[in-house]
């Protein structure tokens, strides 16, 4: 007997996948092994091949399209294409984040005024453009899901105004939740715990970081891709079909922990 495809015959787009280690491939692998077809974007030339040579993986006509997410232009561009291969989208990943590099050393209290707006640009209001664009498409109701990280909800020293921004990402999902419940469209955040990868390796002092959760954690470890990968497709499935609003950690436990 074949295994069951919890996602077979929908439609998905990916936002942020950057390389082999993006948590966003990690869902989208697990989104196409559970059936689903998937459009990527890329940001900008740099990341093309990249983006190009993992999606040529599912297959040789993976659709995959630019899309800068702080011009709106780009994503408006953006959906017309993903209207040129499909009438119905089910679901949306969004794994989008930045913050200029200086914003993320020293103290939060010296973030400027700039770093702020581009960190709250692009990693929070983005999933509004975004599900602006898609939700018209989810005709049969549909899922958002968006990554964060426990630095929203308390102090990660060093994570600074990312930790701001993720905080006003998922606030962001619970209001747009809320306005597109009506339409059977969820919205969550998975809030993974710290995992290698290229964003990562930006932020100072992981690897303590990532020995902290060994440590403290009631699994002793944080978690892998692939574990972030089954909790998107569990999110985007029938099974999650009454949750949303809702921030899912993925963390070994680490955010129960008082101390």
């Amino acid at each position: 007997m074949s295994e069951a495809k919890p996602l077979e015959g929908k439609t998905g787009v990916v936002f942020g996948v950057a390389n082999k280690r993006s948590i966003a491939w990690a869902i989208a692998q697990a989104w196409a092994d559970a059936g689903a077809n998937l459009i990527f974007n890329y940001q900008g030339e740099r990341l093309k091949e990249n983006v190009e040579q993992l999606a040529g993986t599912f297959g040789a006509d993976v659709p995959l399209y630019p899309c800068d997410v702080s011009s709106d232009e780009e994503i408006d561009g953006f959906f017309e294409k993903v209207k040129g291969h499909t009438d119905k989208l089910d679901c949306m990943l969004h794994a989008v984040a930045f913050a200029p590099k200086e914003a993320l050393e020293g103290d939060f209290a010296s973030t400027s005024r700039d770093a702020f707006k581009t960190a709250h640009d692009i990693s929070a209001y983005s999933l509004v453009a975004l599900a602006q664009r898609a939700a018209p498409l989810m005709t049969d109701g549909g899922s958002i899901v968006a990554m964060s990280y426990y630095g929203a909800e308390k102090v990660v020293p060093h994570y600074n105004v990312m930790g701001v921004a993720k905080a006003s990402l998922e606030a962001s999902a619970r209001y747009l939740a809320y306005d597109l419940g009506e339409k059977k469209i969820r919205v969550n955040c998975i809030s993974a715990g710290p995992v290698q990868t290229l964003a990562a390796r930006g932020i100072a002092g992981f690897t303590s970081m990532l020995k902290h959760y060994q440590e403290h954690a009631p699994l002793k470890r944080s978690c892998d891709p692939a574990e972030l990968g089954k909790t998107g497709v569990f999110l985007a499935s029938d099974g999650a079909a009454a949750i949303t609003g809702q921030t899912i950690y993925v963390d070994g436990g680490y955010q129960i922990m008082g101390m």
